[in-house]
């Protein structure tokens, strides 16, 4: 006994707590989903509206209701429709007979209606208001005349409104019940849906009319409650609105309730004002707004039965599960948790796209390693082509041979080794200068010359299917090459979409505030990202009727804030209704380049051989390239043009530097049969660190002015297009502020005249400059070339400096320190 007493004494273990708690969230999912299947597979929601909708007169009279929920059934869930129709004809009789009667008889003329349109119309849906319409009508009228044997122009213009409103319920039904008929909502409303659930939830609450205890009226406590929830849950603009649209159905219901619009309408909007203090807020609002009301509008006598009413609404409020409220506030615009489920769906959006594009990237990765394994050539494979060579000469020359089996059988690595050297050497023509192997060769072979013959035969297409074969290899590994550069690029794609846009929120708001508080209006801002060196953000401003407030006030306000260099992107002017300004701002690079160019055509033509370009890669990277065709004139312009704009399109897709010069050079060498080849010198410059990447392609050298130290900068690479297999040798140097890089053709290079030694030359020449500015450099050293021959220009000349320097913002120097010391620790 008592060592039982002391295990119940015991603490529980975290494993048993973890295993309980597992077991109740077990427990309530299974009771969710029975609650589900019981709500909406077996129809008990359906049987619920449609009994209140039975119920639900206008005008005392006037029954528009039912046959809009039963026709929008019918069409959608025509399983229910039974349902539907046993519980309108059973709430109908709650009220009286004669209601219920007239419910079953629009219910049975719809149905004959239906059934006879289908055979002319086919759009069930578009007809279906103007056939609740005749029905509608139709009855009424019928039912007046047999009751009371006549119709007055008031019975008809009853059976008109009666049918009007029907139409214009099917309308609002048909948005409003896929609403509720499934547990799954769309992921979010729009404001015509919520307004069209509200009419719906309103109609079901006139059913409620008549219910009461005491003085207390159901209809009035559940209008409330509606309107208080959704006041708490979408502010108060929803609220209103809820208020309105509820106190206007139960006015119809009932005048009486004429002056509940105007109290559920100020509660709504005041409850979604005081929203902010939870529930305990969003209940003080309607409790105000309902005492307010009464008093002006009912008097003291109806003051205790409102708030009565009031105050059990907010019990059924508070009496609400969070989830629920949570659950509604997901699918109404405007909400936080609106906002969270659309970042939610647009993460998982952006998952399975990176997703996708991740199994593209395997794919091409794949392919490429594919691609390899057919390339990887080792030395049985060359034994293996040896040998097949080898039996297509005995099959010709010792098949017939009455030495075949001494030879072949008896000694065969004998007479392998010796066919093998005579191959080898036929191959080299060194084997009529060989004495001793043929010889050797003679005595051993009786059909020696037969053999030798066949092998000189043989050997010609035999060097042939090699050559082609390696050109199929070669095709292969360039290929592989291709695919694994597309496969990294989706990589990286993937990577970028997987970065979630981060919120900044609090950031937006201390930097409007610091800025409106230092005196520049701004209308709003937004933040993308504050990454080091990637900073990325949007705001809108006043038109400064061009006086340039941006980049002279707002960046350098901005750099001192976030503590680094921000410019201005771009700008629209105007771009606004009010006036306003769009402004994009973002990170400065750390250096910049500056570029200034010369070019000639031979003999002072207009149709070059060079062609030159600078790329601007929009990675923070910047890129020089010159391409010189082979020859002059159109055709050299033509080869060089096309090198330099293949090599744009495929930098800039961000395939590496290497990858896309074998893939011009495949292209190129690939498009035609002609010996033509162009060069191609490239420079690659990162703006953050100014390290530099030089790709020469056949190219001259560059040089690089350092104060009174010239660098030269030189490869050995073949030009594009001669061959399909090449190496790229990369040349990588670390470029620092007030360097001066310069990039020529060979028509610089080469053009001076009596030189002996052209690098001294034009490094005696650069080192002589007095001069930092790009474009004068550029003109001076060309203009030096065409002196040395007097005047003339025998070759096409292109010459590119580039100058690279820090990057200073023109209001840089603008700062603004004392005023954001504060602010700069609470931003960053």
């Amino acid at each position: 006994m008592q060592k039982a007493e002391r295990r119940l004494m015991e603490p529980i273990s975290g494993a048993a707590i973890e295993k309980t708690q597992h077991a109740i969230q077990r427990s309530t999912k299974k009771a969710g989903a029975y609650f589900q299947s019981i709500l909406f597979h077996k129809g008990l929601l359906y049987m619920f509206i449609g009994f209140l909708l039975g119920r639900a007169v206008i005008l005392t009279e006037i029954l528009p209701f039912a046959l809009p929920f039963f026709g929008v059934l019918f069409l959608m869930k025509k399983d229910k429709a039974l349902i539907g129709a046993l519980s309108l004809a059973a709430g109908g009789l709650t009220i009286s007979l004669e209601t219920s009667l007239i419910i079953t008889c629009h219910l049975l003329f719809f149905l004959f209606l239906q059934k006879a349109g289908a055979f002319i119309f086919k759009d069930r849906v578009r007809t279906l208001p103007f056939i609740i319409l005749l029905a509608v009508a139709g009855t009424r009228i019928a039912s007046t005349f047999v009751l009371y044997g006549t119709i007055s122009s008031y019975d008809g213009m009853m059976a008109g409104v009666e049918a009007g409103l029907a139409f214009i319920l099917t309308l609002i039904f048909l948005q409003s019940i896929p609403l509720i008929s499934s547990p799954r909502y769309k992921q979010s409303l729009k404001s015509e849906e919520i307004i069209c659930l509200m009419i719906l939830i309103a109609s079901v609450m006139t059913g409620l009319t008549g219910v009461s205890y005491m003085d207390f009226k159901a209809e009035h406590v559940f209008s409330r409650y509606m309107v208080l929830l959704f006041a708490f849950i979408g502010g108060s603009s929803i609220g209103c609105t809820v208020g309105v649209v509820t106190g206007l159905i139960l006015s119809l219901a009932n005048v009486g309730n004429l002056y509940q619009m105007s109290l559920l309408a100020f509660s709504g909007l005041l409850g979604g004002l005081l929203k902010e203090g939870q529930k305990i807020g969003a209940a003080a609002g309607l409790l105000i707004g309902s005492m307010l009301l009464s008093l002006y509008g009912g008097g003291t006598s109806d003051f205790m039965a409102t708030m009565v009413e009031s105050t059990a609404a907010i019990v059924l409020f508070f009496l609400t599960p969070k989830g629920i409220t949570a659950s509604l506030a997901k699918h109404i615009p405007g909400t936080n948790e609106h906002a969270m489920e659309q970042q939610l769906y647009a993460t998982r959006i952006r998952d399975v796209t990176a997703h996708r594009v991740d199994q593209f990237s395997g794919v091409f990765e794949a392919l490429s390693q594919s691609f390899n394994a057919f390339y990887e050539k080792g030395e049985a494979d060359s034994a293996r082509e040896t040998d097949l060579f080898l039996s297509t000469i005995t099959e010709k020359t010792c098949h017939h041979c009455y030495k075949k089996e001494r030879c072949w059988v008896n000694n065969f690595q004998d007479t392998y080794d010796l066919m093998t050297q005579v191959t080898n050497e036929t191959s080299a023509n060194t084997y009529s200068v060989n004495r001793k192997l043929k010889k050797e060769f003679h005595a051993h072979c009786s059909k020696a010359t037969q053999v030798e013959v066949a092998i000189e035969q043989e050997l010609n297409e035999f060097k042939a299917n090699q050559k082609l074969n390696k050109q199929v290899q070669e095709s292969r590994r360039l290929v592989a090459e291709q695919l694994l550069g597309v496969s990294k690029v989706m990589e990286d794609f993937s990577r970028e979409i997987r970065r979630e846009r981060e919120n900044h929120f609090l950031l937006e708001e201390q930097i409007l505030e610091a800025l409106q508080n230092f005196g520049v209006e701004i209308g709003h801002v937004e933040i993308y990202s504050l990454e080091q060196g990637n900073v990325d953000m949007e705001m809108s401003i006043p038109f400064c009727q061009g006086h340039g407030e941006c980049e002279k006030i707002i960046a350098p306000m901005l750099s001192d804030i976030l503590e680094e260099q921000v410019i201005v992107k771009h700008e629209e002017c105007g771009l606004y209704p009010n006036g306003f300004c769009h402004v994009s701002f973002g990170s400065a690079k750390s250096f910049k380049v500056d570029i200034g160019a010369a070019h000639a055509a031979k003999g002072g033509g207009l149709v070059s051989g060079d062609s030159y370009s600078m790329i601007d890669l929009g990675v923070g990277k910047y890129a020089i390239a010159i391409s010189d065709g082979m020859g002059n004139g159109a055709r050299a312009q033509f080869e060089s043009n096309e090198t330099i704009k293949l090599l744009e399109k495929i930098l800039q897709s961000g395939i590496d530097e290497k990858v896309a010069i074998k893939t011009v050079n495949s292209i190129l060498s690939l498009r035609t049969t002609d010996e033509v080849y162009s060069t191609l010198d490239l420079a690659i410059v990162d703006l953050q660190d100014a390290t530099c990447k030089f790709l020469k392609i056949g190219s001259t050298p560059s040089f690089i002015k350092r104060g009174d130290k010239v660098i030269k900068i030189q490869a050995s690479n073949l030009p594009i297009g001669i061959i399909e297999d090449f190496e790229v040798d990369v040349v990588g140097e670390q470029l620092k502020a007030g360097d001066l890089l310069i990039m020529m053709s060979d028509g610089i290079f080469e053009g001076p005249k009596h030189v002996e030694n052209h690098e001294i030359w034009m490094k005696r020449k650069v080192s002589e400059l007095e001069t930092n500015d790009p474009q004068e450099v550029a003109d001076l050293i060309m203009e030096e070339v065409i002196r040395t021959r007097s005047g003339k220009i025998d070759d096409d000349m292109t010459i590119i400096a580039a100058k690279i320097e820090h990057n200073t913002p023109k209001w840089a120097a603008i700062s603004t320190n004392r005023y954001f010391q504060k602010k700069k620790q609470s931003v960053s």
